[in-house]
């Protein structure tokens, strides 16, 4: 039995039929694709079972109609097929990478961005609250996934993830793409605040300096393209203590102790701790997920009051020290 080649072939049909003839397996005779080997000699004598025959495609000059339309539709359905597969193939390899859309449609929760050459969706636990978009409007959104589904890939963009803003920062600063200058950690509550933790080994680079840029042009093309989400670089530091120190900033921290569990405790001056707290407790909340240490801030006043207890109250080798009298009970 010879392998046929027909037009319409695919290369995956090719090369399942020469696997299961090399596999010595039963290959059910299909007359478009197979040819007896007889019948091939006939064409090539020096041909052998597993080989391939090439044929020129038999030319009909009249169709119907009928047959016509199906081979129009076939021919279409297998176009966008592969275009789909090309939009997928593209995209998937863009998961974690800042795109441009326009925003085409809103339907209820969602936004439906136009990209190029397929819509991405932006879902309402990805939108940043306080944010309002309109039809026509031009944004920067992050590609967090892309799935296969029956109707095509869908891309399901971000405007909340915390990498967006690294991302940002990769376009303003040349020093972040280069790697001189090193994003170490995000903290942000999306249109709100954000903290970014940054480091540098490069000689001569100040990397908070890099990243605000001259007059702040660099961080303000940020915070622009954020709809105005307020941004702290702070310095990164391997030293837990000066870390969690700078992570509160702008409060200046006197004295930043570890304790056990994770815990660390922070001693602000009393003019300063609500800046160190901030409103509704978010720079000390924003500080504790940048640091990843349960940061608990105190006045010198109040840390002083603790020493004084802890001085006048007897210890427990103290107690046991103390003689002991013994009393006789009287009638």
């Amino acid at each position: 039995m010879k392998e046929k080649s027909v037009f319409g072939r695919t290369t995956e049909e090719k090369e399942s039929s020469f696997s299961e003839l090399a596999e010595g397996k039963k290959v059910r005779f299909n007359p478009e694709r197979h040819i007896m080997l007889d019948e091939a000699k006939k064409i090539n004598a020096k041909l052998k079972a597993g080989d391939e025959l090439e044929i020129s495609l038999e030319e009909k000059e009249d169709y119907g109609r009928i047959a016509a339309q199906t081979a129009k539709q076939v021919i279409l359905q297998r176009i966008r097929e592969a275009e789909k597969e090309s939009v997928f193939a593209e995209y998937k390899s863009k998961e974690g990478e800042i795109i441009s859309g326009i925003v085409q449609r809103i339907e209820g929760r969602n936004i439906f961005l136009d990209l190029g050459k397929t819509l991405g969706i932006l879902p309402r636990e990805e939108q940043v609250s306080g944010e309002f978009y309109r039809p026509g409007q031009r944004l920067k959104l992050f590609l967090l996934k892309v799935e296969e589904t029956p109707k095509g890939p869908a891309i399901i963009l971000s405007r909340a993830y915390p990498k967006l803003i690294s991302k940002l920062f990769e376009l303003e600063v040349p020093e972040v793409s280069s790697g001189q200058v090193q994003i170490r950690s995000i903290a942000r509550e999306p249109g709100s605040r954000s903290k970014i933790a940054v480091s540098s080994e490069a000689e001569g680079i100040d990397p908070i300096g890099s990243m605000v840029g001259q007059k702040g042009t660099r961080v303000m093309a940020v915070i622009n393209e954020l709809g105005g989400e307020k941004v702290d670089i702070i310095e990164y530091s391997p030293e837990p203590e000066r870390y969690i120190a700078n992570s509160l900033l702008p409060a200046k921290a006197l004295e930043v102790k570890i304790l056990l569990k994770n815990k660390a405790q922070a001693i602000v001056p009393e003019d300063q701790l609500s800046l160190a707290i901030g409103k509704d407790g978010q720079n000390v909340r924003l500080a504790a997920k940048l640091t990843g240490w349960k940061i608990d801030v105190k006045p010198p006043r109040e840390e002083a009051e603790v020493k004084e207890e802890k001085k006048e109250a007897p210890s427990k080798e103290e107690k046991e020290s103390k003689p002991k009298t013994k009393k006789k009970a009287e009638k």
